[in-house]
């Protein structure tokens, strides 16, 4: 269980990221985090593993605090926590089953890791989740061959390489298309489904949050402004987490120029059909 308190995130500018941000995220439960830009979404995922260094609070994932333990420890326990990245992070030249396979760098020795030569264990287990992720046929291929959806799969495996107690994913739809983003939030919550393993996503696309997460939480001016389940989200709240909007998707004036008369036709195709 990922528990955070108090958490605050001020840089040197004097710019406040975070305030007092105070949640948990209990095993097995999918968390989305949801605000404009500004926020402090990413900031928050961020701070959780250390990538950015909280001002103060605590962040504890079982017993330990990682807000306050030093570097040599820190890389052990990042061990226990995946990350999945909106731009990806994968070594471009280096194949998908060597990019799978540096999910298992914090555990391996570093003459196998310079080398490359991993466990026969480790292998099987990456092959299982190239697998996993519909990939398998592509593991001898380098990752700048891929399109971002298969992508954005290498990071997903890779993450999960780590066999990791908690999932952090900062965007991971922002640079794809609708069906491609369905797909790969679909398979995101599937796994951490079947493994039992909770997660935190940052997402900007609300009705995606809305049809995967289990829980949404909203960030405004770092701070948490709503937290609960997505039946909950309306005009209000969402009002409250990004600004004054007509949120009323079937505006009229809001539809592009000839949008009636392409309405008019999918229902007349659609009365036709029945």
């Amino acid at each position: 269980m990922l528990e955070i308190s108090d958490l605050t995130k001020t840089y040197a500018t004097g710019d406040t990221a975070l305030s007092d941000v105070t949640l948990a995220v209990p095993q097995g439960q999918i968390m989305g985090l949801i605000g404009p830009s500004g926020a402090g979404k990413s900031t928050l995922i961020r701070c959780i593993n250390r990538l950015v260094e909280p001002t103060s609070g605590r962040i504890r994932l079982g017993d330990v605090d990682l807000a306050i333990i030093g570097h040599r420890e820190l890389r052990r326990q990042r061990r226990r926590i995946g990350m999945i990245f909106q731009e990806y992070s994968l070594v471009e030249r280096l194949t998908v089953m060597e990019n799978v396979l540096s999910g298992r760098l914090g555990y391996v020795p570093f003459w196998r890791s310079f080398t490359r030569r991993f466990p026969p264990e480790d292998i099987q287990r990456a092959y299982q989740l190239l697998d996993r992720v519909g990939l398998i046929e592509q593991a001898d291929k380098r990752a700048d061959a891929l399109s971002g959806g298969q992508r954005q799969r290498v990071g997903i495996a890779r993450a999960l390489a780590q066999q990791p107690e908690l999932l952090l994913v900062d965007e991971p739809t922002a640079s794809l298309d609708p069906r491609t983003s369905r797909q790969i939030m679909r398979l995101i919550t599937e796994i951490c489904t079947e493994q039992h393993l909770p997660a935190i996503i940052n997402i900007h696309d609300v009705p995606l949050a809305q049809q995967f997460m289990q829980r949404i939480v909203g960030l405004h001016g770092g701070r948490v402004v709503f937290d609960d389940v997505p039946a909950k989200l309306n005009e209000s709240t969402l009002t409250t987490i990004y600004g004054e909007e007509d949120w009323n998707p079937n505006r009229e004036e809001d539809a592009p120029a000839g949008a009636g008369s392409a309405q008019a036709a999918d229902a007349s195709i659609e009365a036709a059909a029945r």
